[in-house]
C-alpha cells in the first residue's frame, strides 16, 4: 500500500477523517516534539506529521481508505516525576478512532517497569500487543429511522448487557449470540416489547480492555467499565468483523430497536480510562499528553476519584472537547437516545470539589444536541464529598440510591415507613427544588452492581470466590435477606416467601412515581449465585439463563401485567409532584397515606420503626398542565405495602376515596390463582383485606359498580 503526506492538512477535526484521496490526520499532543502516524498492512509504515497548530499535529495522507489500520507514536521528554511520559516505543490508540481491532496483551516485558519503578522508561515495542485504530467510513443507510422520543414520565428502563443477554438464548443463532446483532434479533426484541419496557440501557459499549491484574488471573473485564476508545463500539460485540464492521452492526442494532419503539441509552465511562495508575500500561492518552488528559498529584501520581487508578481531567478544555465530541458523535452519527454517566460526580469536579456550575455540567447545558437527549447521572464517586444524590441540575435525571436503600430496607423488615413515603411518591425531598420533576428520580432496587432481585432474597452475604480475590471485593452492604437458608433450597416455604418478595419489589418499583429501571433478568428471577460483583465473570454466572422454570414463567407474566398497569394508567406516571390536596372540589386528595385501620397515618405512626404497613392512595384526578386541555380522569388506586411477618387485616377507607374497591392483584396469592375472566369481587369501604405476611395488594377504586371491569 502506498501512503504519503500530500499536504499539510488541517488541525480540525481531530482523528482520521476520510476523503476522496486519503485522510486528514490530526492529533492533539501539546508539549510533544513530534508525532508519527503508523500505518499497517504486512508491516508498519511511519509517516511524520508535518504541521503543528494550537498543539495539534496534522497532515493530509494519501492512500488511506476505510479499513486501514493505524496508530500513533509520540516523541517527547521522559520525566514521569513532572508528569511527562512520552515514549515512541509505545504504539498509541487514536483517542478519536471510530473503531479498534485486536486485543490488548499485557506482556510484562512490554508494559512493566524495571524493578516495578515507573520512573524508568520501558523501550520494548508495544505494537504487537495493543489494538490498532481503524479508519471508518460514515456511510450508512438509516432508512426512515426516527428516535422514539419517549417522554420521561412514560419511560421504563431495562438495564442489560449486550453479551450476557443473548449468550444462552435458544432462539438466537449461535454465531450472533453475545453481539449487537444478537440483541437486535427478533426473539430478543419480542421479549423486550412484550415485557413493555421503553428503553434499553446498555452497559458499556465503548471499546474497552481488561485490567492487567484480571489478565494475570485468567479473568477478563466483563462489565466494560475500562474504556480505551470513546468513539469506538466495542469490537468484540460484533458478529460481522472488527475492521469497521462493528460500526455498521451497531447502527443496525439501533435502527432495529428504534423500529420496535425502543430507545437506546448508553452507559458511558468518561471518568477514567483503561490506563490505570502510574504502573499501568501506556495505550493512548498517557503517551499523548499525560498531564493534559489526567488529574495528577505531585506530577508522578494520579488523583483517583474513581477507584480505578486515574481520573480524566475534563476541566482541561481539550479533554472536555473530546468528551463532548464523543457524546455528539453517538447521538448524531450512531443515533443513540441518551446516556447514563458512570460516576458522574467525578466529571463534575472543578479542581477538587464537585461543582454543578463547573465546566462539564455547564457545557452540556448549553449544547444544542446534548441537552435534548436523556441524561442520567450516577450521582456519586469515591472521592470526598462525592455523594451527590439530588444535587444535579434541571436537565438531569439521577440514579436514586436512596430509593434503592429505602426499598430494600423496608421489604426486608429493617425499617419503618418514615422515608418510604418520599420514595414512593417521586422523592420530592430530593428533586422538587429548582424546577425538577418526579421523573428526575430513576428508581431502582437492583442494578448490575450488586445482587439481582433473586439473590437479594436468597443470600445475606456475598459469595464472590470466583473473582479470585478471597471474597474481599464487592460491597458488604447488601441489605438483603435469605429467609432462613443461605443459598438455593428445595424448602417450599422459603421459596414461596422469596418469590413473593421478588413480586413485592417489582410491583413497588413499577407503581412508584418516577422512572423505573429494571435490571435485566429480574423479570424472570435471574441469579448470579450470590456474586454481587460479577464484573469479571464472562460466563453463566453473568449470562441470562432463558430455560425458565414454571415459577419464573409466572413471574414474567406478573411483570408484564404490572408494567401494563403502569402503561395504561397515568396515575402511576405523574408529571408533577403531589401536594396532598384534592384536584377538584369535593374530590379525594391527589395522594393520601392510609394505615391498617383505614384512617390516615398520624405523626407517631409515620415515625415508628414498628410501622410495617402502608396504604398509598393515588387519585385519578390528574393535575392540569398549563396551556394544555384538562386531562381526562384516570382510575384511582390504593396500593397496600405490607412488610410485616404477621398476617393482619387492612380496613378499606371510605369517602372521599371510593364507593367500592376491586382487587387488581395480591402478591400473597399464588400467581396462577386468578381467573382473568372472572367478575371482580367488589369490596365496601370498612371491609377488611387480609394481608399475607410480606405482600402487596393493589385495589382499584370503583365509583360505578357497572364499571368494575
Amino acid at each position: 500500500m502506498e501512503w504519503a503526506i500530500d499536504g499539510p492538512g488541517a488541525w480540525d477535526p481531530l482523528g482520521v477523517t476520510l476523503d476522496a484521496s486519503g485522510a486528514n490526520v490530526a492529533l492533539w499532543a501539546p508539549g510533544a516534539e513530534a508525532v508519527d502516524l503508523c500505518l499497517f498492512d504486512e508491516g508498519e509504515t511511519r509517516i511524520r506529521l508535518p504541521e503543528q497548530t494550537f498543539g495539534v499535529f496534522h497532515g493530509h495522507v494519501g492512500g488511506i481508505v476505510a479499513g486501514t489500520a493505524y496508530g500513533f507514536r509520540v516523541h517527547g521528554p521522559w520525566d514521569p516525576a513532572s508528569g511527562k511520559r512520552w515514549n515512541p516505543a509505545k504504539l498509541l490508540v487514536d483517542p478519536y478512532a471510530r473503531a479498534l481491532d485486536g486485543r490488548f496483551v499485557a506482556d510484562p516485558a512490554v508494559f512493566g517497569h524495571v524493578g516495578s519503578d515507573d520512573l524508568v522508561r520501558n523501550d520494548a515495542d508495544s505494537a504487537p500487543f495493543v489494538p490498532r485504530s481503524i479508519a471508518v467510513s460514515s456511510a450508512f443507510d438509516w432508512y426512515d429511522d426516527r428516535p422514539p422520543n419517549t417522554a420521561w414520565n412514560d419511560t421504563i428502563i431495562y438495564e442489560t448487557h449486550v453479551r450476557g443477554l443473548t449468550m444462552q438464548h435458544p432462539d438466537v443463532p449461535e454465531h450472533v449470540r453475545g453481539t449487537y446483532a444478537g440483541l437486535a434479533h427478533p426473539a430478543v426484541v419480542e421479549h423486550l416489547t412484550s415485557l413493555g419496557v421503553t428503553a434499553v440501557e446498555l452497559m458499556p459499549t465503548h471499546h474497552f480492555v481488561a485490567e492487567v491484574h484480571l489478565i494475570e488471573l485468567g479473568l477478563t473485564n466483563y462489565w466494560g467499565y475500562n474504556t480505551l476508545g470513546f468513539f469506538a463500539p466495542h469490537a468484540f460485540y460484533s458478529s460481522s468483523g472488527t475492521r469497521g464492521e462493528q460500526v455498521r452492526e451497531f447502527k443496525e442494532m439501533v435502527r432495529t430497536l428504534h423500529a420496535a419503539g425502543l430507545e437506546v441509552i448508553l452507559d458511558v465511562v468518561y471518568n477514567h480510562t483503561a490506563e490505570g495508575n502510574q504502573l499501568g500500561p501506556t495505550l493512548s492518552f498517557r503517551g499523548i499528553d499525560n498531564a493534559g488528559y489526567y488529574r495528577l498529584s505531585d506530577g508522578r501520581y494520579y488523583t483517583d476519584y474513581t477507584g480505578c487508578g486515574n481520573t480524566l481531567d475534563v476541566s482541561n478544555p481539550h479533554v472536555l472537547q473530546m468528551v463532548m465530541d464523543s457524546l455528539r458523535y453517538w447521538v448524531e452519527e450512531m443515533h443513540v437516545d441518551g446516556f447514563r454517566f458512570d460516576l458522574a460526580a467525578a466529571l463534575a469536579r472543578s479542581f477538587h470539589d464537585v461543582d454543578m456550575l463547573g465546566a462539564f455540567v455547564t457545557t452540556i447545558q448549553q449544547d444544542p444536541v446534548l441537552r435534548r437527549v436523556k441524561l442520567i447521572a450516577e450521582p456519586w464517586d469515591v472521592g470526598p464529598g462525592g455523594y451527590q444524590v439530588g444535587e444535579f441540575p434541571t436537565l438531569w435525571t439521577e440514579w436514586n440510591g436512596k430509593y434503592r436503600d429505602c426499598l430494600r430496607d423496608f421489604w426486608r423488615g429493617a425499617a419503618g415507613v418514615s422515608e418510604l413515603g418520599w420514595r414512593l411518591s417521586g422523592s420530592a425531598d430530593l428533586y422538587a427544588g429548582d424546577g425538577r420533576r418526579p421523573y428526575a428520580s430513576i428508581n431502582f432496587i437492583t442494578a448490575h452492581d450488586g445482587f439481582p432481585m433473586r439473590d437479594l432474597t436468597t443470600y445475606e452475604h456475598k459469595h464472590n470466590e470466583a473473582n479470585l480475590e478471597d471474597n474481599r471485593d464487592g460491597t458488604d452492604d447488601n441489605r438483603s435477606a435469605n429467609y432462613g437458608h443461605e443459598g438455593e433450597t428445595d424448602d417450599p416455604a422459603i421459596n414461596e416467601i422469596r418469590r413473593r418478595q421478588i413480586r413485592n419489589m417489582l410491583s413497588t418499583l413499577l407503581l412508584s412515581t418516577g422512572v423505573p429501571m429494571i435490571l435485566g433478568g429480574d423479570e424472570f428471577g435471574r441469579t448470579q449465585g450470590g456474586n454481587n460483583n460479577a464484573y469479571c465473570q464472562d460466563n453463566p454466572i453473568s449470562w441470562f439463563d432463558w430455560d425458565l422454570q414454571p415459577w419464573q414463567e409466572d413471574l414474567l407474566g406478573f411483570a408484564r401485567t404490572v408494567i401494563g398497569l403502569r402503561r395504561d394508567h397515568r396515575v402511576f406516571r405523574q408529571r408533577f409532584f403531589f401536594d396532598g390536596r384534592p384536584v377538584r372540589e369535593g374530590g379525594a386528595p391527589d395522594l393520601a397515606w392510609i394505615g391498617p385501620d383505614g384512617s390516615p397515618l398520624d405523626e407517631q405512626e409515620w415515625h415508628s420503626w414498628e410501622t410495617k404497613t402502608l396504604g398509598m392512595y393515588l387519585s385519578g384526578d390528574l393535575h392540569p398542565v398549563p396551556g394544555e386541555p384538562a386531562p381526562a380522569p384516570d382510575d384511582s388506586f390504593l396500593v397496600i405495602l405490607h412488610a410485616s411477618d404477621d398476617e393482619i387485616p387492612f380496613v378499606l377507607p371510605g369517602a372521599p376515596f371510593a364507593q367500592k374497591y376491586a382487587v387488581v392483584f395480591d402478591t400473597g396469592r399464588p400467581a396462577n390463582d386468578t381467573d382473568p375472566d372472572a367478575e371482580p369481587t367488589l369490596l365496601d369501604p370498612g371491609a377488611s383485606v387480609d394481608l399475607v405476611p410480606h405482600s402487596v395488594v393493589l385495589l382499584r377504586a370503583v365509583d360505578d359498580p357497572e364499571q368494575a371491569d
